[in-house]
């Protein structure tokens, strides 16, 4: 019943009236991760919080299209600096870490349906093959070459992905010299032999393709916690600069590696010449008259789109979306 009421809700268009009444003068910004085809080898063993199949990527892009007005980096730039506005129920999608999926299957749906998009990519993560450790981790363990117990503080009959990410939170607040030290011991578990982050050639693809390109940081440790933060934010800068053979100016827009981040390191990176920096607070961004330099972003996963046999439903994404709190970060 509650399901079919969602339904009637959005099949009336109620909740579309109801989100253009509440949402039109407001800045909705998502963030995807990875998109993967089923049948490719790294969906196997993929991190499913992160996640998305083509499939339901196209569909949720289908969706934006119906009821909202999709936007690049250089509208809400050119509204920011008080130029023309942004329309009504405006929204920009973005991509975090660097991800080569992105270039292997979003890039092609984006462009067939026409949509800008904005990714943002860790500056040492370029060229790189395997992922971020904690994705690592999560990889090895779904193909079974290390287990839960095997981590720092994992216990035996404890093999979930819920108790895989808690040991993974312990592993993070491990000093870095024993961090590095049992990643160096596991180093071969955690190798799967396949490529995963982006390298140049892809980053130009995507950038010729449409995509604007910030920055993720420069090693994707939170930046508020980051032992050299100049090499965080106006070193991550240069260096993807280099790597796309621009000026350093070009450089102007980053998001805050795992969402962490407090006011003082957000005005760092304003001074470090971004004019533009992502959270991922989950809310929508009041325009009043104009876009903040801080931005808030909303995570969009899979579960978040999909009913419970796992097809795309657009009363479910439209529920999820349309009812989002409003803020003005900065």
């Amino acid at each position: 019943m509650r399901q079919l009421v969602k339904k009637l809700l959005y099949r009336s268009r109620v909740l579309d009236l109801y989100h253009g009444f509440r949402n039109g003068r407001r800045l909705t910004v998502v963030m995807f991760h990875r998109v993967l085809e089923p049948d490719d080898p790294r969906w196997r063993t993929c991190d499913p919080a992160y996640t998305m199949d083509t499939a339901t990527f196209t569909a949720t892009l289908e969706f934006f299209k119906r009821h909202y007005r999709l936007v690049s980096q250089e509208q809400v730039l050119e509204a920011r600096r008080g130029g023309r506005p942004l329309p009504r129920r405006a929204m920009l999608i973005t991509f975090d870490d660097g991800w080569s999926d992105n270039a292997d299957y979003a890039l092609p749906i984006l462009q067939r349906l026409g949509v800008p998009a904005l990714l943002f990519v860790v500056a040492d993560a370029v060229g790189r093959r395997q992922p971020f450790y904690q994705e690592a981790l999560v990889a090895a363990w779904r193909r079974g070459s290390i287990k839960v117990a095997d981590l720092p503080g994992g216990q035996q009959g404890e093999e979930s992905l819920p108790a895989l990410r808690r040991a993974i939170t312990r592993i993070e607040t491990l000093p870095e010299v024993e961090r590095d030290a049992w990643l160096a011991h596991w180093a071969p578990a955690l190798d799967d032999g396949m490529r995963h982050m982006v390298d140049r050639d892809d980053l130009l693809r995507l950038r010729d393709g449409g995509l604007a390109l910030g920055l993720h940081g420069k090693t994707h440790v939170p930046i508020s916690r980051a032992a050299d933060q100049e090499a965080e934010l106006a070193g991550a800068r240069r260096e993807l600069a280099e790597v796309l053979g621009e000026p350093v100016a070009a450089m102007v827009s980053m998001s805050f590696p795992h969402g962490a981040y407090d006011l003082p390191t957000a005005e760092r990176a304003r001074q470090s010449g971004y004019e533009l920096a992502f959270t991922s607070e989950p809310v929508t961004n009041l325009l009043d008259p104009t876009p903040s330099w801080l931005l808030a972003r909303t995570g969009l996963e899979q579960e978040d789109v999909v009913d419970r046999q796992g097809r795309f439903c657009p009363e479910v994404a439209a529920l999820y979306l349309f009812r989002l709190g409003a803020r003005r970060l900065a």
